[in-house]
């Protein structure tokens, strides 16, 4: 029989470690001569990656510490290993050069020279080039600022020796791919103030017979286009993900001397695609036969270009990270689900078997793990807002009679991002303490095509802002939530939105942002205090610049602190080059002697998302004593939060 106890009090079996220790985050998944590899970020090992191998049923570390296969290129890092022969080539984080790890004999080898300043030169997204050389994205910082940066394309000999430069198209580049018959290579471009997202170019230009490019020719994106990947489909075609008609989809684009053509490989208005984020991203693997394994919105799909149609080989995984391989007569990458976490799975694509790879995280009981609702709400301007519901459970439990539950809006980054209905042990140890939490896909998220993520277009600060409030509001309107105790968490631009909301709207009592924007002007090319990748974006998601009719301090919740609905509490990584610590440390200057509850923690050694297994656990406990002390439930396990005034 459950006992009753106040909803936030419960006695919960998942703890802090817990949830850090589900944080072993496989990415980057591959396919060589038929064994599957991976990179492992590991919170035991303060964030390391390691690079892993499965092979006749067995798993091996491939690249042991003290490696980390890790880089920092637009400061989200990219794709960081490849296997050329009997070599693992990868980017190493410490140093941000190219090393080869001998696979025969361990024996490693720095491949780029030493930069004349720490991480002064990065390389990303690795890629297989003619004999001997590996092709590469590299980054090369210019100056004091933080823009202070170039880019371009280079070759690096497996040899060792300076990179060759094959090509600087764009400001912003990924790595060039070889064709089948080694005379051209292809590669994605694009330029300020447009994100990936927004317009590429796909590049092709001539590979020479002494190695070297000619001038490359634009055959498809820009525009208003986005290309997200492309593979070659023999010498003369491209297969590629394109949005020309709003929806990323695969496309099949002909090459024919100067003529080219882009033909469509569906009608289906889905999206199988998405941002660009990180440099080596993957969301589409060929088949053969005219059949494609696509990741969508839902999960994995197969798609028939012959007619044009979806089908689904499993329903179990509903989340995908970007990063998918062909393997024999099925396909791996990295998947979870509403009642299973994040693992490489291998599915069978004749009869839908999935197969971890992993194991899987280690997860609490089922019985206290939430199952995330699947809903839709009516935003303020009549449009469908998506959103996970996870509701407060517990079976030792329940709650008074009459009472509600405090719920937390949660906000995800991007904000050319979304959520999925999976397993999330950070929402779980909330829920299962009763406290309830709603995962919104504002407009602006992905997964809903470009009209849905055009929605925050110059309204970033309101659409973001009124459709997470709109989703509270309709919670507590059916009797679910608390409307008195609903707070609002987010990290990044998810941590914007949470201070926007709290310094914007009254639908909140209390608001955590992590490693948050939280002052516009300066976090754009004007002020100087975010990274090269998005120093323009904000131009996109709240006008141009400059700024005439001063929306970029109206929207900034540090300019708007006498809005401030209830207290603030404040995460933030202090080696952080995206979200800077200046901008918490300033909201929280402004804040002081205001008489508003707040509070900044800080992290050594962290950057932008917490890696270390200490800080997650740190984090995780400080966010429920704070919300205690602010909704009035005990929370005995956890030291309390020191508020100032």
């Amino acid at each position: 029989m459950p006992s009753i106890a106040p909803y936030g009090s419960w006695k919960s079996p998942i703890s802090a470690h817990d949830v850090a220790a589900a944080g072993v985050t496989p990415h980057w998944v591959d396919v060589v001569d038929d064994a599957v590899w991976w990179a492992e970020s590991r919170p035991a090992e303060n964030g390391r990656v390691a690079v892993m191998r499965f092979l006749d049923g067995a798993t091996e570390e491939v690249l042991p510490a003290p490696w980390n296969a890790r880089n920092r290129v637009h400061e989200y890092g990219g794709r960081p290993w490849l296997v050329v022969g009997d070599l693992l080539v990868f980017t190493h984080w410490d140093d941000q050069r190219v090393y080869a790890r001998d696979l025969r004999d361990g024996a490693v080898t720095a491949l780029t020279p030493r930069p004349d300043r720490p991480h002064g030169v990065r390389f990303a997204d690795l890629r297989p080039g003619p004999a001997g050389e590996v092709w590469a994205v590299r980054e090369r910082v210019t100056g004091a600022g933080r823009t202070d940066v170039a880019r371009d394309l280079v070759a690096v000999p497996l040899s060792g020796g300076e990179p060759r430069v094959l090509a600087a198209s764009h400001h912003f580049l990924t790595a060039p791919q070889l064709s089948p018959d080694g005379r051209h290579a292809a590669w994605l471009g694009w330029d300020h103030p447009a994100m990936p997202w927004d317009s590429t170019s796909l590049c092709v230009a001539e590979v020479t017979a002494d190695g070297t490019f000619g001038p490359h020719r634009v055959v498809a994106g820009g525009d208003g286009v986005s290309v997200c990947q492309l593979d070659w489909d023999g010498p003369g075609a491209l297969l590629v993900i394109a949005d020309p008609d709003g929806w990323w989809v695969p496309h099949r684009l002909t090459l024919d001397g100067d003529r080219t053509s882009l033909t469509p490989l569906t009608t289906v208005e889905a999206e199988m695609g998405g941002p660009l984020w990180k440099l080596g991203s993957r969301w589409s693997a060929a088949l053969g036969g005219g059949r494609h394994a696509v990741l969508t919105a839902h999960g994995l799909g197969v798609l028939d270009e012959v007619t044009g149609t979806l089908t689904w080989p499993t329903e179990e995984l509903t989340a995908w990270t970007p990063t998918l391989a062909r393997h024999g007569d099925g396909v791996v990458g990295v998947a979870a689900g509403p009642r299973r976490g994040a693992t490489v799975v291998r599915v069978d694509l004749r009869d839908g078997t999935v197969a971890d790879l992993t194991d899987p995280p280690p997860t609490p009981p089922a019985q206290y793990l939430p199952v995330p609702q699947v809903r839709s709400f009516t935003a303020d301007d009549g449009s469908r807002v998506p959103a996970y519901v996870y509701a407060p459970h517990n079976p030792d439990h329940t709650g008074p009679d009459g009472e509600k539950p405090p719920y937390l809006v949660h906000v995800h980054g991007g904000p050319t991002g979304r959520n999925h209905a999976v397993l999330d042990l950070d929402f779980a140890y909330f829920t299962s303490r009763g406290i309830g939490v709603v995962a919104v896909d504002y407009g602006g998220s992905t997964g809903y095509g470009r009209r849905y993520r055009e929605r925050l277009r110059g309204r970033w600060g309101v659409v973001d802002v009124a459709d997470c409030a709109a989703v509270a509001r309709a919670l507590a309107d059916e009797g679910l939530a608390d409307a008195q105790r609903l707070a609002i968490r987010g990290g990044s631009a998810g941590g914007f939105t949470a201070a926007a909301s709290i310094t914007s709207v009254r639908t909140y009592r209390a608001a955590t942002a992590r490693y948050p924007i939280l002052d516009l002007l300066p976090w754009s090319s004007a002020g100087g205090e975010t990274h090269d990748f998005e120093s323009r974006y904000v131009e996109g998601l709240v006008g141009p610049l400059p700024d005439t009719d001063g929306r970029y301090p109206a929207r900034s919740p540090v300019h708007n602190l006498d809005s401030l609905a209830g207290p603030v509490l404040l995460l933030q990584g202090l080696e952080d080059e995206i979200c800077p610590p200046e901008q918490a440390e300033r909201f929280v200057a402004a804040l002081h002697g205001s008489g508003i509850p707040h509070a900044l923690v800080t992290f050594e050694g962290e950057q932008h998302g917490f890696r270390k297994a200490e800080t997650i656990v740190t984090a995780l406990r400080t966010e429920l004593a704070f919300y205690g002390q602010v909704f009035g439930f005990a929370t005995p396990e956890v030291p309390p939060v020191e508020l100032r005034h």
